[in-house]
């Protein structure tokens, strides 16, 4: 009756603390919630049973030190799991506070609780390019809202099996038969999707702004016109008012197929497309895993590419310039049978391909995109 609005919020942002496997409680309010897929890499083991109680108390302490107006942001941040956009939070860098026998930064003790509690270190995360201190250096004060970050995605080496599968492009929508050629031959003489003809197009039009197009494909359709991208930062998402770029769910699209309009309904924030100095990196805003193929991803020498697996909260670096150069070697395999092939990207939202799926090519995937890079 006599609590004041701090400890309100308080007490709200620590019910909207990441789930913690072997918490009932945490794991009732996430499947009460809308049963959003938290991923295998976001979940830990309960340790003991005083350790939840300490954190608690760490985390009350320190909540109750930031300005209410902060409180109210980094509330918004995590019950829209950051779907909403928010400012920063400054925090003091050089605090470090004791959790059991471990000693963190209060950056990384707010990333732990609420996003990542199997989180060790710093060297695991990215900053995201929503953050406004992202590039500025203040030896002072550092972001610590846990939605203004993401998590690297490690690529495995050696690789799985189960996720390599043969190079599959799709035919134009009239050819007489829709079925990738490497399913046919085994070989490598692949048709070019329309999207790689239609991205020719528009540079060949003298249109040199853009740095991408991206292509929807629902199965072996593709939904709507090319998306040209200008700017550096550029969020794809289904039907979200918070949304500030491509919107899926705005495209006409004929497919009835249940499957299709089951993965259209878990896209949600979808990815955040972001051009760096080092390449094109993607980040996975949705509650489900997406599935990537990129020829930088893979050995250059490879005739098979990679399919990389990305849980939500997670970033990949896609698209590396340097790399897609040097594989435009005049020997070089794809590119004398595809010259662009290096210069796109496929990203499959939910359902993954491959040998270890019943899809064998992305062409069966009920929801993808097909990202090519302006190369001039």
């Amino acid at each position: 009756m006599f609590r004041t609005k701090r400890s309100g919020l308080v007490r709200r942002l620590w019910r909207s603390r990441a789930p913690v496997e072997g918490d009932g409680e945490a794991d009732t309010r996430t499947h009460g919630s809308g049963g959003c897929c938290m991923g295998k890499s976001t979940k830990v083991s309960k340790s003991n049973p005083g350790t939840e109680a300490e954190l608690k108390a760490l985390t009350h302490s320190i909540l109750k030190k930031i300005k209410e107006k902060q409180l109210e942001a980094l509330l918004q941040a995590v019950e829209s799991k950051g779907g909403a956009r928010t400012p920063c939070l400054l925090l003091p860098s050089k605090v470090d506070s004791k959790l059991g026998q471990h000693s963190y930064s209060l950056p990384l003790l707010l990333y732990k609780v609420f996003r990542w509690p199997d989180l060790r270190h710093s060297s695991e995360l990215k900053r995201l390019s929503c953050c406004e201190s992202y590039g500025k250096i203040n030896p002072e004060l550092v972001c610590c809202n846990p939605h203004h970050m993401s998590r690297l995605c490690e690529l495995e080496s050696p690789p799985p099996p189960y996720s390599r599968y043969p190079m599959d492009f799709l035919k134009p929508p009239d050819s007489p038969d829709s079925v990738p050629s490497s399913t046919e031959t085994g070989g490598t003489n692949y048709s070019a999707p329309v999207g790689l003809s239609d991205s020719q197009a528009l540079q060949d039009s003298g249109e040199q702004a853009h740095w991408c197009v991206v292509a929807y494909w629902e199965e072996k359709t593709r939904v709507g016109r090319l998306y040209s991208v200008q700017e550096p930062s550029l969020d794809i998402f289904y039907d979200l008012p918070q949304g500030n770029g491509f919107c899926l769910g705005q495209l006409s699209s004929d497919n009835k197929s249940q499957l299709v309009q089951m993965v259209r309904s878990k896209i949600g924030y979808g990815i955040q497309l972001t051009r760096e100095r080092d390449g094109v990196w993607v980040y996975n805003r949705s509650c489900y895993p997406i599935f990537i193929k990129s020829a930088t991803l893979d050995n250059p020498d490879s005739r098979t590419l990679l399919v990389h697996k990305v849980f939500p909260g997670f970033s990949i670096k896609a698209f590396d310039y340097q790399k897609a150069n040097s594989l435009q070697r005049p020997n070089d395999h794809e590119f004398t049978q595809q010259p662009r092939t290096g210069f796109t990207v496929q990203i499959s939202f939910v359902k993954g391909w491959g040998q270890c799926y019943t899809r064998q090519f992305i062409s069966s995937c009920p929801c993808w995109l097909e990202v090519i890079f302006n190369n001039r």
